[in-house]
């Protein structure tokens, strides 16, 4: 798995913290821009505690997702304020490279990758004598895709929230925790308290107490 921040709003901090102060104020973007830095991002912190992240909407935060498997980009597209552009299997010949989780190394390893082989050999059979939108048919789950994904800062608080907890699905939650090491690199502000509720609200709102996570 590979995830890169390719692009992203300049200085969303800050540009969050204007938006809220604005609301506010007679005073123009400039002027209070020039209120400095560290007041800005106060003000922020005071926004976002008080659950007003509708601010945190103008900052706009792209990445390059590559590795990952078709299972992970279904989950993916159920976050709804998002834009995506996913490689297509109907245009793009399909290599022989797929996802392996760990449970299934584990104990058939070995036979999972002979049953790869067994898929791919068919799949580039088919490519030969069909169209290649028929022929992925028969691709898995499991093979790998890229795709550049967008969100704004509220769509990727909510993102964390729910996928980098310890119930989501082993592969997700690993790609939400490398997005949000990404972003709290250029928005620490905005990002300093996202991820799981059982680590931000200190709550599960699952109940799930057996989780070694769960809020002592």
């Amino acid at each position: 798995m590979e995830v890169k921040l390719i692009a992203h709003t300049p200085e969303p901090d800050i540009i969050a913290a204007v938006a809220a102060m604005l609301t506010h104020s007679k005073s123009t973007f400039e002027e209070l821009k020039n209120e400095g830095k560290e007041k800005l991002k106060n003000v922020l912190r005071a926004v976002i505690e008080m659950g007003h992240t509708s601010v945190v909407e103008h900052a706009y935060f792209t990445f390059e997702i590559s590795g990952v498997s078709r299972a992970l980009t279904h989950q993916l597209v159920r976050h709804r304020i998002a834009s995506y552009s996913q490689q297509s299997q109907r245009y793009v010949k399909q290599e022989m490279k797929y996802v392996t989780p760990p449970s299934v190394r584990k104990k058939y390893g070995e036979k999972y990758e002979k049953m790869m082989e067994e898929i791919w050999n068919f799949y580039n059979e088919m490519k030969d004598e069909l169209p290649i939108e028929d022929a992925r048919y028969i691709l898995p789950n499991a093979t790998c895709s890229s795709l550049i994904v967008s969100m704004n800062a509220r769509s990727l608080l909510n993102f964390f929230e729910l996928r980098c907890c310890l119930h989501a699905q082993w592969e997700i939650r690993m790609l939400a925790w490398k997005m949000l090491k990404l972003v709290r690199k250029v928005a620490p502000t905005i990002f300093a308290k996202a991820g799981p509720p059982c680590k931000t609200r200190h709550e599960c709102p699952m109940g799930k107490k057996s989780c070694r996570w769960y809020p002592k």
